[in-house]
């Protein structure tokens, strides 16, 4: 069976050694057909997540296949059914439970040519979807809609850059009739923001309060904020863009959060919630928003099996502007 997994000492190294997985009861056979990168994954293979990593495994916690044999007393799915896996393999429904096994770190993930999954950890690829749509779903979609969930006509709504996240959360704010303002660092990304519904968009390199800005923008701030730095800095300029009782959905921690300033966030009277993807439920019912609104996600480029390490180098040049995926076909 082909594969990639970590090197020790971090980067990637393919393998035809591995022998196809068995099934266990429970457990479907998916013949893996697209794979996409998050930025999670770079860092995971990199060798500097915060979580320990052993070497061999299979990185990716994002992919979408066929199913291609099923175990002993499974009933979700047949043979030839199009299937994703969920980020959380243990959450189906109700309140978090806790960072459990996770695929790509505790569990091997998607990058190789057949994974065994319970079929509790899957769901159904969208029929207007193909895998390589599909396969962007799983985390980065899930967390923005997640996060945006409840926004509509009237609202309005910030996300931050032009990440994976931003961009989902982006199209589901514009799809279900909330106004949606960026910030970005280029003219030319702001106006690729700009192409997908952004009604405003802040350079925050040349703005470095951006924050007031936006609240000018809105006549008094916005509704939702999408919070991508987590750091001081960005939680203090996302504080003074929201409107008083509006809610900043924390989706990313890509700097420490230590030295935060709560007396503005008081006054604001609004809500800090963290984000943590979403359950099997939340990911069913995204899909059935994806069908209803016709929603493509949006693909920066699509890579070879063979040419894995490249994916991973274009996520790690931060260049792109969309899902960086890989075709296992």
């Amino acid at each position: 069976m082909r594969s990639f997994h970590i090197k020790a000492g971090g980067g990637l190294v393919a393998s035809t050694e591995r022998p196809t997985p068995r099934l266990s009861a429970g457990q479907v056979l998916v013949r893996v057909m697209a794979t996409s990168v998050n930025a999670r994954d770079r860092v995971i293979v990199a060798g500097k997540y915060a979580v320990p990593v052993p070497a061999g495994r299979v990185p990716l916690s994002d992919g979408a296949g066929v199913v291609e044999a099923i175990g002993e007393g499974v009933t979700r799915f047949r043979v030839g059914d199009g299937v994703m896996g969920t980020f959380h393999p243990d959450w189906v429904q109700g309140r978090f439970p806790g960072w459990g096994e996770l695929r790509g770190t505790q569990r091997d993930g998607w990058l190789a040519q057949y994974l065994a999954v319970d079929e509790q950890s899957l769901v159904a690829v969208p029929d207007r979807l193909s895998f390589e749509e599909a396969a962007t779903l799983p985390c980065a979609a899930l967390t923005a809609w997640s996060a945006v969930r409840g926004v509509g006509p009237g609202d309005t709504l910030l996300v931050q850059g032009s990440g994976n996240v931003s961009l989902f959360a982006l199209q589901f704010g514009r799809l279900h009739g909330a106004r949606v303002l960026a910030t970005t660092s280029s003219a030319e990304k702001a106006r690729r923001l700009s192409d997908l519904g952004a009604s405003d968009v802040v350079d925050y390199t040349s703005t470095r309060e951006w924050g007031a800005r936006v609240h000018a923008l809105t006549d008094g701030g916005v509704d939702r904020i999408v919070e991508i730095g987590g750091g001081a800095e960005s939680v203090a300029q996302s504080v003074e863009a929201v409107a008083y009782g509006g809610q900043i959905a924390l989706v990313g921690n890509l700097a420490s959060g230590g030295g935060m300033e709560l007396t503005r966030f008081f006054q604001r009277s609004a809500t800090l919630r963290s984000v943590s993807v979403g359950s099997r439920s939340d990911f069913e019912q995204m899909n059935r928003d994806i069908d209803r609104y016709r929603l493509n996600p949006v693909i920066d480029r699509v890579f070879a099996f063979e040419e894995a390490p490249e994916a991973f180098a274009c996520v790690e040049e931060r260049g792109h502007f969309g899902k960086v995926v890989i075709s296992h076909g």
